[in-house]
């Protein structure tokens, strides 16, 4: 299948926020909680991001969105988050894109992401494509964030 990446519309908000509220079930699971922000971000918070920074989405042939990261930079650091794929379209590969893509939009600067030691599968890419912990920070005794850089 043939994906392209591009720069979301205003008019894609809505779609990319209910993409997230799809894709971000799996990371509920992990946590055994539906009380995780990105199940709770507002249409509002969305909009708030994209005009903060860069929406990219990834779409198909037929203009469905199956993939969404955004960022923004501050002081030389660009802080990338809600990278995100479709479950039926997981493992793919269309995540390293998405992340290719949106460190093209900021070149030359410093990358800055989190995730969970909980999820493995997201540390794992970020670290294929070049991130490494930087920082740990435990939420509470079941959730540590870990902090990852990319120079």
């Amino acid at each position: 299948m043939s994906i392209k990446i591009i720069r979301a519309e205003r008019s894609n908000l809505q779609e990319i926020l209910d993409l997230q509220y799809l894709a971000y079930q799996s990371e509920a699971a992990l946590f055994r909680s539906k009380d995780i922000p990105p199940l709770k971000q507002t249409l509002d918070n969305l909009m708030e991001e994209y005009e903060k920074g860069i929406v990219l989405k990834a779409v198909t042939e037929e203009e469905i969105i199956i993939g969404s990261v955004r960022a923004y930079e501050d002081a030389g650091t660009v802080y990338i988050g809600k990278l995100m794929v479709h479950p039926d379209y997981r493992r793919r590969g269309y995540g390293s894109k998405l992340l290719t893509e949106i460190e093209k939009c900021y070149t030359g600067k410093r990358y800055e992401l989190f995730t969970s030691t909980k999820s493995e599968d997201n540390i794992r890419l970020y670290q294929r494509t070049g991130y490494t912990i930087f920082d740990q920070k435990p939420i509470n005794e079941d959730l540590i964030f870990i902090f990852l850089e990319k120079r």
